[in-house]
């Protein structure tokens, strides 16, 4: 039995998948993980990259690549990083509400405008969409954006009525409650994440670390990462 345990610091693209695989890894190979959350990038404490720098315990993060490419440089042991899966950008609407065309770079325009809130979260997806897409799409200034610290924020938002839809990863909409999937952005406004794992520097549980990073990203972990609207980025097969 592993005498240690593997803290890890996640956002929220990656956690539904994760959630469903961490009870058979802690299972097969006795370890245990103790788990925290943060968002991938953004400002605030509770970014992974502000609680690392104020000493929390971490020994593996999981996070967009853009995330990631933040901590490489100080944070991040050489090497140890992996791309888990991929996963595009989708609409969320309040639950039982008529789920709006979304096929198509004018009807995405057009729902936008019509919106009196828009939520997104506050991290890589919601900083691509407000500094690249929308002033691409010539909206920003037309539309009422509100920014969540994280993710499940934004459709909780959407449950609640206090937006008319969020745009965020489609990890993130599949299984949150009280809102509904309408589709993914169209390809030509698209914006694909990715979300990668590496060990903190600095662990005290490196094998360990090392041993999750490799279970998620084992052919093992590909269908749970399916069924959370990723696309899987299988390496192993273990």
């Amino acid at each position: 039995m592993w005498s240690g345990a593997v803290n890890v610091l996640i956002s929220g693209g990656f956690s539904s998948a994760y959630e469903q695989l961490l009870p058979e890894f802690e299972r097969t190979s006795g370890i245990k993980v103790i788990t925290g959350s943060g968002a991938s990038q953004g400002t605030g404490p509770q970014t992974i990259a502000a609680q690392l720098a104020r000493g929390v315990s971490a020994d593996v993060v999981i996070l967009s690549r853009e995330g990631l490419g933040e901590l490489i440089a100080n944070r991040i042991i050489a090497g140890t990083d992996v791309d888990l899966a991929r996963v595009p950008l989708g609409v969320a609407v309040r639950a039982g509400t008529p789920k709006p065309d979304v096929s198509t770079v004018e009807a995405i325009k057009q729902i936008l405008l019509r919106a009196k809130t828009v939520a997104v979260p506050g991290s890589t997806s919601g900083i691509w969409l407000r500094t690249d897409l929308f002033p691409r799409l010539g909206i920003v200034e037309k539309i009422n954006v509100k920014a969540a610290p994280r993710g499940a924020r934004a459709t909780e938002m959407v449950a609640e009525g206090g937006a008319d839809l969020a745009v965020m990863p489609v990890s993130e909409i599949l299984h949150a409650a009280g809102v509904d999937f309408a589709g993914s952005l169209p390809a030509e406004i698209q914006f694909i994440q990715m979300f990668s794992a590496a060990v903190v520097a600095g662990s005290r549980e490196i094998d360990g670390a090392k041993r999750l990073i490799e279970f998620l990203a084992s052919a093992r972990a590909s269908e749970a990462i399916r069924k959370s609207g990723m696309e899987p980025l299988a390496i192993q097969s273990l």
